[in-house]
C-alpha cells in the first residue's frame, strides 16, 4: 500500500504525464514558415515600422494572411525606401510588397505576383475662387512638395533630388502631411500623394476637405506586386492563392476599399 503523501505525488505525476501525452490533440498548433516583409515608410501601407508595426494597411494584410492559414507565418521587417531592394538581394527580406513596374526592380532578381491591387497617384493644390481641375495640367512654373525617393510619371521616374529641384521647382521632404501643409498654407502649389493618402489626411484633418482640391489628373497608377526573392520559403504560386483566398472571402475589399485602392484581377 503506498503512503498517502506519496500517493498524492504519484497522482500528481501521473496526471501530468497523461496531460503531456494528450496536449498535442488541443494545445495550438506551432507557427508555420516564416515569410519575412519587408515594411518601407510608404504611408496608409506601411506607416514608420521601426516604430512598431501596428500601423498602416501591411500590418493588417499580414494578420489577415496569417489568421487565413497555418502554414507559413508572415512577419515585418523594417527597411526603407531606398535598401528595399538591398534587403530583398541579401536575403535579410523574403518579399518586397506594393511594389510598380516603373519603380526600377527589373534589374532586380526576383519572382513577381500580381497583388490585384491599385492605387493612384494624384496632385492637390489649395482651393480658391475659380481653381479648377485645368490648374493641374500645366506643372511648369508652379512649386511642387514631393517626397524624397520616390518616383514621379510627371519627371519620367526619375527620383534624382537636383534634377528634381532644378526643373520643377521641387521641395522634397520625408512627410506626406508636410507637403499638404505647405500646400494649405501657400508655402507650395501642388502636393502629389496617393489618392489613398489623401482619402486618409482628409479623414484625420477634417477641417482642410474645406481647403484642398484634389486633382481628376493621374500622374500614375499604381498597379501593386509583391516581389519575392528566389529561394523564397514561400512560391509565388501558394502566395498568389492566399491573395486569391483574401480576394474571395473579401478580407482584401474590407482592408483596401476605405482607402480608395481598388482590388481588381490580377493580370
Amino acid at each position: 500500500m503506498i503512503p498517502l503523501p506519496r500517493l498524492k505525488a504519484f497522482s500528481s505525476l501521473l496526471l501530468v504525464a497523461l496531460l503531456g501525452h494528450v496536449a498535442p490533440a488541443w494545445a495550438e498548433p506551432e507557427a508555420g514558415i516564416e515569410v519575412r516583409v519587408g515594411a518601407a515608410h510608404f504611408p496608409p501601407y506601411t506607416v514608420r515600422p521601426e516604430r512598431g508595426a501596428d500601423s498602416g494597411l501591411l500590418p493588417q494584410l499580414t494578420q489577415a494572411l496569417n489568421t487565413l492559414q497555418k502554414d507559413y507565418h508572415f512577419v515585418l521587417v523594417p527597411t526603407s525606401i531606398p535598401r528595399r531592394f538591398a534587403d530583398l538581394e541579401q536575403a535579410r527580406t523574403d518579399m518586397a510588397i506594393f511594389e510598380n513596374p516603373q519603380w526600377g526592380w527589373q534589374q532586380v532578381a526576383h519572382q513577381a505576383v500580381d497583388m490585384g491591387l491599385e492605387d493612384a497617384e494624384i496632385f492637390v493644390a489649395r482651393r480658391q475662387p475659380g481653381r479648377d481641375q485645368n490648374y493641374f495640367d500645366e506643372l511648369h512654373g508652379k512649386r511642387l512638395a514631393v517626397y524624397h525617393g520616390y518616383h514621379y510619371a510627371f519627371a519620367d521616374f526619375n527620383a534624382d533630388p537636383q534634377q528634381l529641384s532644378a526643373n520643377y521647382h521641387a521641395t522634397l521632404t520625408y512627410s506626406h502631411d508636410s507637403n499638404l501643409f505647405m500646400v494649405q498654407r501657400g508655402r507650395a502649389d501642388i502636393a502629389l500623394v496617393t489618392r489613398s493618402y489623401f482619402n486618409d489626411f482628409l479623414a484625420r484633418n477634417p477641417a482642410s476637405r474645406e481647403q484642398l482640391l484634389g486633382s481628376e489628373r493621374v500622374d500614375q497608377l499604381y498597379h501593386h506586386y509583391a516581389l519575392l526573392r528566389p529561394n523564397a520559403p514561400i512560391s509565388p504560386q501558394a502566395f498568389a492563392a492566399l491573395l486569391q483566398q483574401l480576394r474571395s472571402n473579401g478580407e482584401l475589399t474590407r482592408i483596401f476599399q476605405p482607402y480608395q485602392i481598388q482590388t481588381i484581377s490580377p493580370q
